[in-house]
């Protein structure tokens, strides 16, 4: 049991951690409007404070207040909802912790941001060419990850169970 608390908490915190660094590089190296590629007509980092939730979703909305605070307390039940989940899993179910540990990671890290600042900060530009994502985070792809996982988890497990034809 301490050992499987131990894995969950090391990924929770190294994703939250590595979420935060992240974000501070990008606050101290980059500046709002400007574009620096990494991989020219595929990746930049491009500063922004987003006041939405994941990858800009909501950012601008006219009532910041009340998301803000909507979005905070989302995270923070969620955080104890995946804490209790993590909680329950079973010792084989390594893969499913991880899950778990990621999306807290990322709830986690992008909760800290929204209190400490009021917005998130967002600093990753995937595009091809002119088709562009959203810009995003470390929390972000944490989360996302952690949701695929759980998916591709659930799919095995739905496939596992099913009556053989």
């Amino acid at each position: 049991m301490r050992a499987r608390v131990l894995f969950f908490l090391v990924i929770f915190f190294t994703s939250t951690g590595f979420d935060q660094a992240s974000k501070e590089w990008a606050r101290e190296t980059l500046q709002p409007g400007v574009v620096k590629p990494v991989i020219a007509g595929f990746w930049d980092w491009q500063l922004a404070q987003n006041s939405g939730a994941a990858f800009s979703v909501g950012a601008g909305e006219a009532h910041r207040t009340a998301t803000h605070v909507g979005l905070g307390i989302v995270a923070a039940i969620a955080l104890i909802a995946i804490g209790i989940a993590a909680s329950r899993t079973r010792p084989e179910q390594g893969a499913k912790r991880i899950a778990y540990a990621l999306i807290a990671g990322g709830a986690l890290g992008n909760l800290i941001d929204r209190i400490a600042a009021g917005d998130v900060t967002d600093f990753v530009r995937w595009h091809i060419h002119e088709h562009m994502w959203p810009i995003f985070n470390v929390a972000d792809a944490s989360l996302l990850v952690g949701v695929a996982l759980l998916l591709v988890e659930a799919w095995r497990n739905s496939r596992h169970l099913a009556p053989a034809a």
